[in-house]
């Protein structure tokens, strides 16, 4: 995948279009991403012991990792701040890289 956990992503299409957030889970199996205060719903919930008044929870649910782009935190970049598209380099020791398509420049998750 293009993109992991703590990244900073923008979404590019669907309901949540120009919304960015940090990404709390990545689900590989189904190519899909929980980005925080993005794409919120409600679980209607029953009385139970742990919250015997019941009622709505509002949480994030996933978006398809093909509507996120990373977001390129480079000053010098011209497209600081926006979602870009990643290129991957493979160094001698056989780590990878992500870079950014714009300006070259190492982008890194934020822990």
């Amino acid at each position: 995948m293009h993109i992991c956990k703590n990244d900073m992503v923008a979404v590019m299409s669907g309901n949540n279009v120009g919304k960015t957030g940090k990404i709390i889970r990545v689900i590989t199996e189904k190519n899909r991403v929980v980005i925080k205060g993005v794409n919120l719903i409600y679980k209607h919930t029953k009385p139970s012991q742990k919250n015997p008044q019941g009622g709505r929870i509002q949480k994030e649910a996933s978006v398809s990792c093909s509507n996120v782009l990373l977001i390129c935190q480079n000053k010098n970049c011209k497209k600081n701040g926006k979602g870009v598209r990643t290129r991957k380099k493979i160094l001698e020791n056989g780590n990878k890289l992500r870079l950014c398509v714009h300006c070259g420049t190492e982008i890194v998750s934020a822990d």
